[in-house]
C-alpha cells in the first residue's frame, strides 16, 4: 500500500488519529520534505500500538493514544493457533509441505486478526544452535504464508528448545514440543 501525504496528514496520525490506521506499513511521500518517508503502526509483545516514522536519517516511535482519554491504545492479544510442526515441515526441514502451506493459508484468510505474531519452537533433539536456526526458519516460512494472502506480521521469532510445553524425556513429550504459535492481536 503506498500513500501520498503531506507533513500536517502525518503529524494527525502520529498524534493518534485513527483515520491514518493501515493493517500494513504504508510509504508516505510528504511533498515538503525530500525524499521518502515511511511510518507505521508497531505492536508490542503487550499488544499496544505505537506510530513509528523513518525519514532515513532520523527515525522515532511514538504510543498510540486514545485522544479522549490519553490511554494507550492496546490490541487484545491471544493465542489463536498452535500447530504441531510435524503436519507443517518434513523432519528437520523448514520447507513447508503443501498441506501444510494450504492450511496456513486458510487460517490467515479467516482469522480476521489486525496483526500476528509467529513462534517456531523445537524438541531437544540435536544442538541448541541447529534448534534456534530450524525454529527461526520455520517461523519466517509462516510469516511469509501470511504476507502472501495480505496478513500483516507484526513479529517472528524462533526460540528454539527453550520453551518447552512438555517434558523432552518421551516421543509423545517431544511432538508436543515441535510446534508453531501464532498469536492474534485483536480489536
Amino acid at each position: 500500500m503506498r500513500r501520498v501525504l503531506g507533513a500536517a496528514a502525518l503529524a494527525v496520525g502520529l498524534a493518534g488519529g485513527s483515520s491514518l490506521v493501515a493493517e500494513t506499513s504504508p510509504t508516505v511521500v510528504a511533498p515538503e520534505v525530500t525524499g521518502q518517508i515511511e511510518w507505521g503502526v508497531w505492536i508490542d509483545d503487550d499488544g499496544c500500538m505505537h506510530w513509528w516514522a523513518d525519514g532515513g536519517e532520523e527515525g522515532y516511535m511514538v504510543p498510540r493514544r486514545n485522544p479522549k482519554t490519553g490511554k494507550p491504545v492496546c490490541l487484545k492479544k491471544n493465542t489463536c493457533l498452535v500447530e504441531n510442526t510435524d503436519t507443517l515441515f518434513a523432519s528437520g526441514s523448514a520447507t513447508l509441505t503443501a498441506t501444510g502451506r494450504k492450511r496456513l493459508q486458510e487460517f490467515f484468510l479467516n482469522a480476521g486478526a489486525f496483526g500476528y505474531a509467529i513462534y517456531g519452537h523445537t524438541d531437544s533433539r540435536g544442538s541448541d544452535g541447529n534448534n534456534l536456526r530450524l525454529s527461526k526458519r520455520r517461523a519466517h516460512a509462516v510469516a511469509e504464508v501470511a504476507q502472501s494472502v495480505g496478513a500483516s506480521v507484526e513479529r517472528e521469532m524462533g526460540l528454539g528448545e527453550g520453551q518447552p510445553v512438555a517434558s523432552n524425556t518421551s516421543a509423545a513429550g517431544m511432538a508436543k514440543n515441535r510446534r508453531v504459535e501464532i498469536v492474534c492481536y485483536r480489536w
